[in-house]
């Protein structure tokens, strides 16, 4: 496959990305070999056949023009919802206009591929546990950007075989895409009011991936939305980042804070996080469209190392090495050790005082790292308070 500009992901099709295009069929395709006509119909289900047995369950094919959902993300970033996600504001309106990202794209191909680890603790076993370390649901695996990225590829060069070469870039995550609204104009789901893509056959535990084309392939239809009156997953949400329907505030969400955010967690939503020390599922826990979620069938996706359900103190109790070693291949490890401890301080400051826990903390009271000492200080003196508290009752 040609590599552009050192990106292995990208392949030059028939004039520099520009599709040619045969006269008075819009079924046919014109290849680059002089007078290779392509039927595009039949590429399409060739897609699809193939896109199943790599692992996808679902692809669906869009255009590139979501000017409504452009519209939404202008107003997401003016009111400052993205926190300190400053490549959302820096990429702009390439986000939203596929085209401009990759010039010569006409069709934007969008998969899915589910992951719910049907062997791991059940979700609200482990939240109802606050000495055990709950981890969402898609980071129990390995890291699901390079499993569908090279699935992805997989599926893109295999046509290219078959019908020579063509213009696409894989995207999983590795660009600004706005793949839910693309996903959904590809008939793959509805945004819910999470804002999470669902779909009826599958709720919403799955991963997205996209190919960006010059293939004019022929469009499906645009899913519909089914979350009727249900809003249960607004008030689900223990952070109260769900501040309207369809409406994410993403600096007090969870998975932002326990991710994204490099800094201090605000020691106000500190007691919210509760156990979860990376990400967070509740608002896709209450849905019942989740009822029809199907366990993930690849392999990578199973649990590793326990981490469905690990004891806090364990995990405070890791040496960076052990994390490196134990973390490496996951998606937990682009975030570091420090920010690790700093999400499992926080439980831990959350959790029942005992005496393990303390001693877990007093451990790391001197941690070379200062934002872990300022969350091991605030979960011991959350501690101390309530032992005085209980100490007057």
């Amino acid at each position: 496959m040609t590599d552009l500009e050192g990106n292995p992901e990208k392949h030059q099709g028939c004039d520099a990305g520009q599709p040619k295009r045969s006269e008075g069929n819009p079924e046919k395709h014109q290849g680059c070999d002089a007078g290779l006509s392509i039927d595009l119909s039949a590429a399409k289900s060739e897609l699809a056949t193939q896109a199943h047995a790599l692992g996808f369950t679902k692809l669906g094919v869009t255009g590139v023009e979501i000017p409504v959902d452009e519209q939404h993300l202008l107003r997401w970033l003016e009111a400052g919802f993205h926190g300190e996600m400053d490549y959302m504001q820096r990429h702009g309106t390439r986000r939203s206009r596929p085209a401009e990202l990759v010039p010569g794209t006409v069709r934007v191909i969008s998969v899915r591929m589910d992951y719910w680890p049907g062997e791991a603790r059940p979700a609200d076993e482990v939240l109802d546990q606050p000495t055990l370390g709950y981890v969402s649901r898609y980071a129990l695996g390995r890291d699901y950007h390079k499993i569908m990225r090279r699935a992805l590829a997989r599926l893109a060069e295999g046509l290219a075989a078959r019908i020579g070469p063509f213009g696409y870039r894989v995207c999983v995550d590795s660009a600004p895409v706005l793949e839910k609204a693309l996903a959904r104009e590809a008939g793959l789901g509805w945004i819910g009011k999470h804002t999470n893509l669902l779909a009826r056959d599958a709720g919403s535990w799955f991963f997205l991936g996209e190919i960006l084309t010059d293939l004019p392939l022929p469009l499906d239809a645009a899913a519909t939305a089914h979350c009727g009156t249900c809003q249960a997953c607004i008030p689900a949400c223990p952070t109260a980042a769900i501040i309207a329907p369809y409406r994410l505030d993403a600096r007090r969400c969870i998975s932002y804070l326990t991710i994204e955010h490099r800094g201090a967690i605000p020691v106000e939503l500190r007691p919210a996080l509760g156990n979860r020390i990376y990400g967070c599922d509740d608002c896709q826990l209450v849905c019942p469209w989740n009822k029809f979620a199907r366990a993930a069938a690849h392999p990578d996706f199973k649990v590793r190392h326990g981490l469905d359900a690990t004891r806090l103190t364990d995990l405070f109790g890791w040496t960076r090495e052990q994390f490196d070693t134990r973390l490496r291949g996951s998606a937990i490890y682009r975030i570091g050790f420090e920010r690790w401890s700093r999400n499992i301080a926080v439980a831990l400051g959350n959790a029942p005082t005992s005496e393990e826990t303390l001693r877990a903390l007093e451990a790391r009271r001197l941690d070379p790292s200062e934002l872990v000492r300022e969350h091991v200080a605030w979960a011991l003196e959350r501690h101390g308070s309530r032992k005085a508290g209980a100490a007057t009752s």
